[in-house]
């Protein structure tokens, strides 16, 4: 049976000298693998890099074989993204919270979209990092861990144990940067610092305490080029 979809590759590994093993999050929200057979070739190993949007077929000719792709690259296209450092880091991180937060057969509504959106405005819009921690609450909501920090405009501070919003600053407590989540306010070190260190917070204490997993390197190495930026910037 062949069917014709949309997905970003999350995953690329060679398995031969020409054959690739991929994975996508496809446009029905769901993590789906196969093989590429002659993917590393010359001729199609510029189609199957991680981070790239494809239009692909899948072939199954039974249920104990792995799929096959064929593809070919669409839009949102990423050059963009690829010649900038901090952009491409970016969509490094993203990808790598992808990886280690669903598994083939789970179904998470939203999830894709969430992700072509966060990807056209990293590439296109000027100030896309605010996007970028839009994106990361998007993503805690789609995942089962949602903070409702839109309809707490009046509460200047949040919770990292209790996970409430505050009117006072407690012992457990951190400034939340509304201003610059509704895109109004500077991005400095202390909201983007505010950022990681609550949507790492929750995802950790929610996503990871079952797993083996610790946030992705990617993650971490987009964030420590931030913040260390703009302290530099102070």
């Amino acid at each position: 049976m062949i069917n014709k979809n949309e997905g970003i590759i999350v995953f690329s590994k060679k398995i031969k000298d020409y054959d690739l093993y991929i994975r996508i999050l496809s446009n029905k929200d769901e993590l789906i693998s196969g093989i590429v057979y002659g993917g590393n070739s010359s001729k199609k190993k510029l189609i199957y890099q991680v981070g790239y949007f494809i239009e692909y077929r899948t072939l199954q000719k039974n249920i104990n074989i792995s799929p096959t792709f064929n593809a070919e690259i669409t839009k949102p296209f990423i050059g963009s993204i690829i010649s900038d450092q901090f952009k491409s880091y970016s969509l490094l991180s993203i990808i790598s919270l992808l990886n280690i937060s669903i598994i083939e057969g789970q179904r998470l509504d939203g999830l894709y979209k969430s992700v072509k959106d966060i990807v056209v405005n990293i590439s296109f819009n000027k100030h896309w990092i605010t996007f970028f921690c839009n994106w990361l609450f998007t993503f805690l909501q789609i995942i089962g861990y949602e903070i409702e920090y839109r309809n707490k405009k009046s509460f200047k501070f949040f919770n990292l144990v209790t996970k409430e919003f505050e009117n006072s600053l407690m012992t457990n407590s951190i400034i939340f940067p509304h201003e610059m989540l509704e895109h109004t306010g500077k991005v400095n070190y202390t909201n983007m610092n505010s950022v990681f260190i609550i949507f790492e917070s929750v995802y950790t204490k929610n996503h990871l305490d079952n797993t083996n997993y610790k946030m992705p390197i990617n993650f971490i190495n987009f964030k420590n080029k931030v913040l260390n930026t703009l302290k530099l910037m102070k």
